[in-house]
């Protein structure tokens, strides 16, 4: 805190020698904030930890300040510490006749896998003697969940939305009160960790911190320089999840007065980039969806096109009949198929020139093409028809830039009509039926498809953490995801709203800072396409 104060102020920062201790240099915190600002705009590094957050919930001080996380920044404990990571697909507790979360089952569930990490803390094998030690005496566990995104979707409820922050609050407060509730459970029947005692009034200082913002309070707080955000109980559209929170962590302080705690921390929210594919979920962690449509790669070669399973279920929840919601999807994926197609379609392709034989090769490639010029080339039908029935220059069919539906006298607008009706606009705007009031509903991280503006803002990513992080144990893993004109200021404004939100990590990626990167949601420019069709060419 004494550091971003200091930036507030234009005050100056000393920089202190690890060995040592003593004065390295003194400098202006505006300076150094701003070096970082650039960082994190160039190439989204580095990460930002705030210490006096961090260890203002840190329910262990007498063992040492927490100085460290792992690479994912989730957990965050003493120094050589670890724990066992586990995460609850959150869309599987929703109902689909009642449409409502489960909550005995979530609770249930939350109970046997809190038993399940701890004794994992038992058989674990550590790397090092310290590890081992340190890990038996704290038995910290990391217990989380994934899918929000996938869930919120699935009940029509917008992820930048104070419905959504406090369906995902209650489900992390509902979450955390119950792993604590258990871990008391053990300690009364095991006994608490080796270090509960030295720590006692500490942690229970910090489960009264949870306790008091899964009731809503704003006041009240014990030792904490940064005041969380508390659960919405009015936002919040079932009122039973604000219940059940609330009594969670009556629970879980009641019972650990009594009994001390099992474990020393036992939530995270754990990226679950991996894990969440076995788990079959849309979205990984806290993260929304990063986009609408998804392209499936096939094991005999090819692609297909998917909509999220959010999407549908989502439409439902919302009202719309199932004959809106095939045409909404259309809109999306897209026909596949020529038929019905707005000026390029079979008709207009055999009036200049197509065989049965080469609109039934088009129509065969069609399924996996991001992009309907994909299949009108030399490699679909032939260079033989191209030249001789099409007219089209020997010198052009190996030219990247010659375009073969212009050629045959389609005009641009053309061509992206057609373009959306069979290959998908790979957004729900401007889908028929679709309200636009509904459009928050389906908002992801990055604009979808090559028309799609919407997209959600830095900050509704960095109040859905505000929401979750006072109920969780460890912090949140997450990438905030800024477009590439994200300004190198907005990169400083993102780091200080995470600090004045009381989040303890936060890690921002400016789409392209990168020279790779795992995910892309936008269809590629016109000659990459060529490139790309290329490429794909068989030899």
């Amino acid at each position: 805190d004494e550091f971003l104060q200091a930036v507030e102020k234009d005050g100056d920062w000393t920089l202190i020698k690890r060995l040592d201790g003593k004065v390295a240099k003194t400098l202006k915190a505006r300076d150094l904030w701003e070096k970082i600002g650039y960082a994190a705009w160039a190439s989204a590094d580095p990460g930002i930890q705030f210490h006096t957050t961090i260890n203002d919930w840190h329910t262990c001080p007498a063992g040492g300040p927490i100085r460290a996380s792992n690479p994912c920044s989730e957990y965050m404990f003493l120094d050589d510490t670890a724990c066992n990571l586990a995460s609850l697909n959150l869309l599987q507790f929703r109902d689909l006749e009642t449409k409502r979360i489960d909550i005995d089952s979530y609770e249930h569930a939350v109970r046997l896998w809190t038993i399940v990490l701890e004794i994992s803390v038992l058989m674990a094998q550590f790397p090092s003697k310290e590890i081992a030690q340190l890990s038996y005496d704290y038995r910290t566990l990391g217990l989380g969940f994934a899918n929000v995104g996938g869930l919120l979707m699935s009940s029509g409820v917008a992820y930048d939305s104070e419905a959504g922050r406090a369906i995902a609050g209650a489900l992390s407060a509902i979450m955390t009160g119950v792993c604590y509730a258990t871990s008391a459970e053990m300690a009364k029947e095991r006994g608490p960790f080796a270090r509960f005692m030295e720590n006692r009034e500490a942690m229970l200082r910090v489960i009264r911190n949870h306790r008091r913002a899964a009731h809503g309070e704003r006041v009240g707080y014990e030792q904490l320089a940064i005041v969380p955000v508390p659960l919405d109980k009015a936002a919040c559209p079932d009122q039973l999840l604000i219940e059940r929170a609330g009594a969670a962590w009556d629970k879980a302080l009641a019972q650990g007065e009594l009994y001390g705690y099992r474990n020393a921390q036992v939530t995270v929210v754990a990226p679950t980039g991996t894990i969440g594919l076995v788990m079959d979920c849309d979205t990984t962690g806290i993260e929304p969806d990063f986009a609408l449509v998804k392209f499936k790669k096939l094991a005999g070669g090819g692609y297909l096109k998917i909509v999220n399973r959010a999407v549908p279920e989502g439409l439902r929840a919302l009202g719309y009949r199932e004959s809106e919601i095939a045409e909404i999807e259309a809109y999306a994926v897209g026909h596949a198929s020529l038929s019905n197609a707005p000026a390029i379609n079979t008709a207009s392709l055999r009036a200049r020139g197509f065989t049965d034989e080469k609109i039934a090769a088009i129509e065969a490639a069609l399924p996996s093409a991001f992009d309907i010029k994909f299949v009108f080339n030399k490699w679909t039908l032939g260079p033989d028809f191209l030249t001789e029935t099409l007219k089209v220059p020997a010198a052009a069919l190996d030219d990247k830039n010659f375009d073969l539906l212009t050629h045959l006298g389609f005009a641009k607008s053309e061509i992206e009509a057609a373009n959306i009706h069979v290959c998908g606009a790979m957004t729900l705007e401007g889908a028929p039926y679709l309200k636009r009031e509904h459009y928050p509903v389906f908002d992801c991280a990055n604009p979808c498809g090559r028309t799609g503006k919407r997209y959600l803002s830095v900050e509704s990513h960095i109040r859905m953490m505000a929401a979750a992080q006072p109920f969780i144990s460890g912090a949140i893993s997450k990438t905030i995801n800024m477009p590439n004109d994200a300004s190198i200021e907005d990169c400083e404004q993102a780091y200080l709203l995470s600090w004045r939100l009381g989040l303890k990590a936060n890690a921002l990626y400016r789409d392209g800072s990168k020279l790779s990167q795992p995910l892309s949601a936008a269809l590629i420019d016109d000659e990459e396409a060529i490139d790309e069709i290329a490429d794909a060419a068989p030899a």
